[in-house]
């Protein structure tokens, strides 16, 4: 059985026009001679309106009654998809997060999947052409249904794939691939036919936002051949693939952008063994996921630290980090500024090439733009500037690394 796995981002079925669209993707699929499975997300701004009921109901919702309100947008979704399959007389039906199972932890609202039960899907595609799954669910250990949190219907395309060992899983979105940089920051951006797992990973996790990270690493775990592509063009998209020595000879491969960034810096932080622990471990155990950090030089016996978290998780970080100073630390000092934004510099080729840095950070000081923290990895060099260069620095970098060229 050959299968290909499709996903429908919320602007893809975000009307009946668009899903009309969608629906001669999946004949497509059915005339090459593919099963097809059909992962689609809420339409658009449907969850955000369902978010937005939540806190209307609640100054602080529930967070598993939350996730129980929220994936009912992909309910409605997968439904009505369905019913266009059926009027077009085809052999479809459409299935739930929980029917399956997708199995999750229970981290509402971010929940990772644990496992995905093929044996009903593949029951299933013996008796249907196509099977609508709703993307985003999934269901805890103790029977509640959970959510994956923001571009999860992504994760759940590649685990699905992944699971069924599918041909391919094709990504749909209002873009026609992965390009070298945000189109409307830069308007020289180009279009990369390929893109290895781990530039996309990088990419994905300082903010591009075609994929959502956890589908990469999905992607990347069990070589599932991805392909990003727009719902509203037949152009070729971008293929995610295994990294091969071509690829070593292109120094740098893209630029990215995250504005979803605050800083926080402790001053006066006692500096000895298990400090770190006792500030850290509680932001971890309140999933709150900590990006950058950096410690200054010790001086007298105290130190200040650095660390960037989302502006999202920034108001639960710092009273968490407050409680930490009440807690044997009081003369530490907290300060925060969101008004910050890390832009990258990602490449496979950077681990065989020097200069990279050195090119980067001369880019930015040409433009007087000052650099708060850097962070870096084998392919990528991540430096946080204040919101205000944003795309300033994102158009100088894009063109001191040659990335336009070719462009159209």
């Amino acid at each position: 059985m050959r299968i290909l796995v499709q996903k429908f981002g919320g602007t893809s079925v975000k009307d009946l026009s668009c899903m009309k669209q969608v629906l001669e993707k999946v004949k497509k699929g059915l005339a090459e001679g593919y099963k097809m499975v059909v992962i689609l997300s809420a339409r658009a701004g449907e969850t955000n309106r369902l978010l937005a009921l939540c806190s209307e109901y609640s100054p602080a919702p529930d967070a598993a009654e939350c996730d129980s309100l929220v994936s009912t947008g992909e309910q409605v979704s997968t439904a009505l998809f369905a019913m266009l399959l059926k009027d077009a007389g085809l052999k479809a039906r459409s299935l739930l997060g929980f029917q399956i199972p997708i199995c999750t932890n229970d981290a509402y609202g971010k929940a990772r999947i644990v496992s995905v039960d093929k044996t009903r899907i593949l029951q299933m595609l013996a008796e249907y052409d196509v099977l609508v799954i709703a993307g985003f669910q999934g269901l805890t250990p103790d029977g509640r249904i959970s959510t994956l949190g923001r571009g999860g219907s992504d994760t759940s395309a590649v685990a699905v794939a992944a699971a069924l060992n599918a041909s391919r899983c094709d990504i749909y979105t209002d873009v026609e691939g992965v390009f070298t940089t945000d189109p409307n920051i830069a308007s020289n951006a180009r279009k990369l036919d390929f893109i290895s797992y781990d530039e996309m990973l990088e990419m994905a996790s300082m903010g591009s936002k075609v994929l959502e990270i956890r589908s990469v690493e999905f992607a990347k775990k069990y070589k599932v051949p991805v392909q990003v592509r727009s719902t509203f063009s037949d152009a070729p998209g971008t293929m995610l693939i295994q990294e091969d020595k071509k690829m070593e000879h292109v120094l740098v491969s893209g630029v990215a952008l995250d504005r979803d960034q605050a800083r926080i810096t402790l001053r006066n932080c006692p500096d000895r063994p298990g400090v770190s622990a006792r500030i850290f471990g509680p932001l971890s155990e309140a999933n709150v996921t900590v990006d950058m950090i950096v410690q200054n030089p010790s001086r007298d016996g105290v130190t200040d630290m650095t660390f960037t978290v989302a502006r999202k998780e920034l108001k639960k970080a710092l009273s968490i980090v407050e409680g930490t100073k009440l807690n044997g630390m009081s003369g530490m000092e907290v300060k925060h500024d969101s008004n910050v934004c890390k832009v990258s510099v990602i490449g496979v080729g950077m681990r065989n090439h020097a200069g990279v840095a050195a090119k980067a950070f001369d880019t930015l000081a040409r433009e007087n733009i000052n650099i708060l923290l850097i962070s870096t990895s084998e392919i990528k060099i991540s430096c946080l500037i204040e919101e205000k260069y944003a795309e300033l620095a994102v158009r100088m970098l894009h063109d001191a690394f040659k990335l336009g060229e070719g462009a159209e």
